[in-house]
C-alpha cells in the first residue's frame, strides 16, 4: 500500500468514514452514489439492504449486455475477475448512510494501484473499460435513479437526489 505522504503528492485525499469496506478511492469517473434510507419502511436486514446495492448494479451492467456478479462472502459487484462496484454502508437507528461507488470512466482507474482496494489483491474494472466506448455519466445517473425508485416502489416521478463525482 501507498504511504499517505506519497498520496497526498499525488493529489489524493485520505479521509477517515465510519463504514464498512477498509479503502477504497473514490475519483473521477466514479458515480458515488449515498442512499440515504430508513429501513423501519422496508426490511430491517442490512444484509438485504447490501444485496439491493449489488442488484442495483447488476441490473445497470445487464442494460448493456455485461454480466455483473456477486462474489460468494465479498460485498460488491464483479465482472469475471475484475470488480467494478465497490460497496460500504454504516446504518445508525436503521437509518443508512454511505454506499457505493460504480466505475464508469477509465479517467482514474491507474489510482486503484495505490492501495488494497477493500483490503483485497483485485484488479478494478470499469464500465467503458469493459465496453470500450465512451459512457456519459448523466446517462448512467438516470439509470440508477430509475433503478433504485422502482428496487424501493417509488413511482417514477418521485425525486430522488443523486450526487456524483466527475
Amino acid at each position: 500500500m501507498t504511504s499517505e505522504a506519497e498520496l497526498r503528492l499525488r493529489g489524493i485525499q485520505v479521509y477517515e468514514t465510519e463504514r464498512g469496506g477498509d479503502v477504497i478511492y473514490h475519483g473521477p469517473g466514479q458515480l458515488t452514489v449515498y442512499p440515504i434510507i430508513n429501513l423501519d419502511y422496508f426490511k430491517k436486514d442490512i444484509h438485504l439492504f447490501l444485496r439491493f446495492l449489488e442488484e442495483v448494479v447488476i441490473s445497470l451492467l445487464a442494460d448493456f449486455g455485461i454480466d455483473g456478479m456477486r462474489n460468494f462472502g465479498l460485498t460488491g459487484v464483479w465482472v469475471k475477475n475484475k470488480k467494478i462496484a465497490s460497496i460500504g454502508i454504516s446504518v445508525r437507528h436503521w437509518i443508512t448512510f454511505h454506499g457505493l461507488s460504480i466505475n464508469i470512466n477509465e479517467y482514474d482507474l491507474l489510482n486503484f494501484g495505490l492501495i488494497k482496494p477493500c483490503g483485497m489483491d483485485i484488479k478494478m474494472t470499469s464500465l467503458e473499460t469493459l465496453l470500450r466506448e465512451d459512457i456519459r455519466m448523466q446517462d448512467i445517473k438516470e439509470r440508477v435513479i430509475r433503478k433504485i425508485g422502482r428496487y424501493l416502489g417509488l413511482a417514477p416521478k418521485t425525486s430522488l437526489s443523486l450526487a456524483a463525482r466527475r
